[in-house]
């Protein structure tokens, strides 16, 4: 189990998680989830870190499909502007490795938005903290869970 799935079940969060044979050649790691999952793109969001301009970290949930608008978060956030963060710190931050980095049950509690799309599913699929992972749940329940906000922070 992972840092996610625990939280998720001590919380008694309604959620399922889904595993897929991870290829380490894949372009992106969102995308195969998606396809080997066969799930709709648009439903199946990855977790990004950025930073802002004192160094904060804030973590950013936006659909595969698409990209991260750095200029929302940074309005979300009320910060003058981040940046996408350095891989190692996001790693060091979350505990968890690129590429498999969950919202949920990260080392240290972040910031998090997750973009307003998200909202428009019955359920969305997030990383469960390792690649070939992913965990399906409602998306106020993640907010919740995160004490997240929703922003319109996704592109494309």
């Amino acid at each position: 189990m992972t840092p996610a799935i625990d939280l998720l079940k001590k919380a008694k969060a309604v959620h399922q998680v889904h595993s897929y044979h991870h290829d380490p050649k894949a372009a992106s790691y969102g995308l195969e989830a998606a396809e080997k999952l066969n799930l709709e793109p648009a439903q199946v969001f990855k977790t990004l870190l950025a930073a802002s301009e004192k160094g904060e970290l804030l973590v950013a949930v936006v659909p595969v499909v698409g990209t991260l608008d750095l200029k929302a978060l940074a309005h979300a956030a009320g910060v003058k502007k981040a940046d996408m963060a350095d891989p190692n710190a996001a790693q060091r931050a979350t505990g968890y490795l690129l590429g498999g980095i969950s919202p949920l049950g990260q080392k240290k509690r972040l910031r998090t938005f997750i973009d307003d799309s998200a909202q428009q599913f019955p359920n969305i699929y997030v990383s469960a903290g390792r690649r070939g992972l992913e965990v399906q749940l409602d998306a106020a329940v993640l907010a919740h869970l995160t004490q997240a906000l929703f922003a319109p922070i996704g592109r494309g």
